[in-house]
């Protein structure tokens, strides 16, 4: 088995709950921080990156902190 980097936003303090990501070449994998050995969600990077975009954005598609 392949060892895991895990990886938490440099925006969340110790403690916090958030989400956590490994990498490989072929996957993201996603883990919750509060339960480390419990289920993950594994996505291709196309699909992180689409992910990624939708969690920065606001409901209507823009970016957060820009103004309507």
């Amino acid at each position: 088995m392949q060892h895991l980097t895990w990886h938490k936003s440099t925006h969340s303090p110790d403690g916090s709950n958030c989400l956590e990501i490994a990498t490989t070449p072929a996957t993201i994998l996603v883990r919750d921080s509060k339960d480390p050995n419990g289920p993950r969600i594994a996505l291709r990077p196309a699909a992180w990156t689409r992910f990624a975009a939708h969690a920065a954005s606001d409901a209507h598609g823009r970016s957060r902190g820009s103004r309507p």
